[in-house]
């Protein structure tokens, strides 16, 4: 129970997606009780052995006979849904290279080969999908951009863009690492802070300044509740809300103490990637229930080795940046850099950036409803300075260090230094700009960003007798005008609310055209999970829609079937023959005038079958006019150039045509 509480199952009831999988006959009573136990069960199974592929009968093994169908319920919905059975373990990989039902289905377009796209990708080939990725960059990953850096006999890998496992419990890409035999290094918790004049900062007013900033929070909290109560809809920034209750109650009046607390505040810009005018006060942390728990972790070597692996063997086409989609009741095409790419379903997994920037046109336009979440939802920015130096002057004591500054409006220029060197290979510094400082910061030359970031470290470490040698070699990122992102990661801005993530989340085009991505996970938004998970969960539904969309086509086959007997088996005694040609004329009435269907029947050593057929409707006068004519290229002629009729197959009929065949088959008994 505790690990499918950690994957996001709710204790004692069925998520949305095993209701619409019909996983029991009845919600709620003893059988749901049961199926809940039995995909525990199964989940945990898994869970503890992920190297292995666990079969149908593996899960069966422990749960009695009298289960079976819930066993089978529980176990088709986890493996569907990517629970169990995913990731890069090689006898996972092996078994996802087929269909794992033996079904071969439909064409699939995936627009982005980030985690989301990945991800997607591998779950579908293994449900019998053809797929092909369209990635506009030179590179797989996306937003996970891992740069090898060097110089001077140093060597490190640094994580340019998502970088920290955000809680571990649960998190598949825990699984992959488990999967991968790497290592998790746990982000230690200790985090020294540093004044602008390079001392440390006074533990117990650190202290003291960070309950009093959880405490303003909890106030905004309690006063959101009652606002959304009283009065609907109404949203105000969460800076505004803060700075009220700070000023009411009179916390950080001095220097020292605002300085810590603006450096909250830009930890808080950091984690929601905006300015804290821009958040909304009532929603800005709706999916913190839903928050993995657990250790916050780096991977040795950097998270480029879950998408090396993740792509490794799939179809992907780089340098294909997508123009358009279009979708309709026949399909999906795509456009990118100059190709058409056509599928029955596409998958666009772009950044809410890209989105919002219009970068790609929908024919049709998406829903009205969509457009408006795109808008509302808030789309921000962080950025880095990445930083190989020649040797670790800053110890390795320490994962997180940070730096305060006297002006407010930059509290996020280079406020928390990651060290790397435990995990990169090599004496690796990274500084965050969060906030109005990462705009800003993407105006300012990489030179002068470097040397303002090697200023604040020497202000921090001269003072201790320790001297910070220049990098070999600096890296400074430009997520904001990155024309395959425009910014860095979702948030929930004023106006907005967790619901338009799943509004992002819903497809459009009647199952046509899905979208995935972090900013459509409205549980682990902003995360690298929530990327991952997105993928596994469209998988799902377009496999539930191909489903839907085969026994539509098989009862359309089956009628088309049903219709071609009935004709034949008029056809046997028509009214009238002549040549290839045959009629059958309206029961109902003898006037020249009245309807007639014809049949001409063709015969070709190239044809699959005997013959084929197609029909056309006439009035009786001329198909007693095209039986007086010599040979059957004349008669052709004068149906198409003098009637103007065009031969149909059977189910190409009108509506006319149909009627008619109906008042023949009633009054001629088949």
């Amino acid at each position: 129970a505790l690990i499918a509480i950690s994957v996001g199952f709710p204790v004692d009831s069925l998520t949305e997606e095993e209701i619409e999988a019909n996983v029991v006959s009845r919600i709620g009573g003893q059988e749901q009780a049961n199926y809940i136990v039995v995909r525990n069960h199964i989940l945990a199974r898994w869970r503890s052995n992920v190297s292995v592929w666990l079969t149908r009968e593996h899960a069966l093994e422990s749960i009695r006979a009298e289960h079976k169908n819930l066993v089978n319920a529980a176990y088709n919905f986890l493996l569907e849904h990517g629970y169990i059975n995913f990731g890069l373990a090689p006898a996972v990989k092996e078994a996802k290279l087929k269909s794992f039902d033996g079904v071969e289905r439909a064409n699939v377009v995936i627009v982005g080969a980030g985690l989301s796209g990945l991800v997607a990708a591998r779950q579908l080939v293994s449900m019998g999908f053809k797929v092909v990725i369209l990635e506009g960059r030179t590179r797989p990953g996306g937003r996970v951009k891992t740069r090898k850096m060097k110089g001077d006999g140093v060597v490190a890998a640094a994580d340019l863009g998502g970088s920290v496992l955000t809680g571990i419990n649960g998190n598949p890409l825990g699984v992959l690492a488990r999967q991968m035999g790497l290592p998790l290094h746990k982000v230690r918790d200790i985090c020294p802070l540093y004044l602008p004049d390079g001392k440390a900062v006074d533990a117990d007013v650190d202290s003291r300044i960070e309950v009093s900033f959880n405490k303003l929070l909890d106030r905004v909290c309690k006063l959101r509740h009652s606002m959304i109560e009283e009065v609907k809809s109404v949203d105000v920034p969460l800076g505004t809300a803060l700075e009220a209750f700070r000023s009411v109650y009179k916390v950080a009046e001095d220097s020292q103490e605002s300085m810590l607390l603006n450096w909250h505040l830009a930890n808080l810009e950091y984690a929601n990637a905006s300015l804290m005018a821009n958040l909304s006060m009532a929603y800005w942390d709706q999916d913190d229930p839903y928050e993995m728990g657990g250790d916050h972790c780096f991977i040795p070597g950097g998270n480029e080795r879950f998408v090396r692996a993740l792509a490794e063997d799939l179809p992907i086409f780089y340098g294909r940046t997508v123009q358009s989609i279009r979708y309709g009741i026949d399909g999906v095409r795509v456009y990118a850099g100059g190709q058409e790419f056509c599928g029955d379903m596409a998958l666009c997994t772009v950044p809410l950036g890209v989105l919002k920037k219009g970068s790609i046109e929908f024919v049709p336009e998406l829903p009205q409803r969509k457009k408006d979440a795109i808008q509302r939802l808030g789309f921000g920015l962080l950025n880095k300075v990445a930083m190989l130096f020649p040797y670790n002057f800053w110890g390795g004591e320490i994962d997180t260090f940070g730096h305060l500054t006297d002006d407010p409006s930059m509290r996020g220029e280079f406020f928390l230094f990651y060290s790397y060197s435990s995990v990169s290979g090599g004496p690796l510094l990274v500084a965050l700009v969060a906030g109005d400082a990462a705009i800003k910061f993407e105006l300012m030359s990489p030179v002068e960003s470097v040397k303002r970031v090697l200023n604040i470290l020497r202000g921090i470490f001269h003072p201790k007798g320790i001297v910070v040698p220049d990098p070999v070699q600096a890296v400074c990122t430009r997520w904001g005008k990155d024309r395959f992102t425009y910014g860095s990661y979702s948030h929930v801005a004023i106006g907005s609310s967790g619901d338009d993530y799943d509004i992002l989340a819903e497809s459009v085009g009647d199952g046509r055209v899905f979208f995935a991505g972090e900013a459509t996970n409205k549980q682990y938004p902003a995360t690298m999970h929530g990327a991952f998970l997105s993928g596994m969960r469209e998988a799902a539904n377009m496999l539930r829609v191909a489903r839907r969309r085969s026994l539509v086509l098989s009862d359309k086959v089956n009628n088309d079937l049903e219709k071609c007997d009935t004709l034949d088996k008029l056809f046997e005694n028509p009214d009238l023959t002549f040549g290839n040609f045959s009629a059958l004329f309206d029961p109902h009435s003898n006037d020249v005038g009245s309807h007639a269907l014809i049949r001409v029947k063709f015969h070709g050593d190239k044809l699959n079958s005997s013959h084929l057929c197609l029909y056309g409707l006439i009035t009786k006068k001329q198909a007693s006019q095209l039986s007086e004519m010599n040979g059957d290229g004349n008669r052709m002629n004068s149906l198409h150039r003098d009637f103007g009729v065009k031969l149909v197959g059977g189910k190409g009929l009108s509506n006319v045509a149909e009627l008619l065949i109906s008042r023949i088959k009633a009054a001629k008994p088949t």
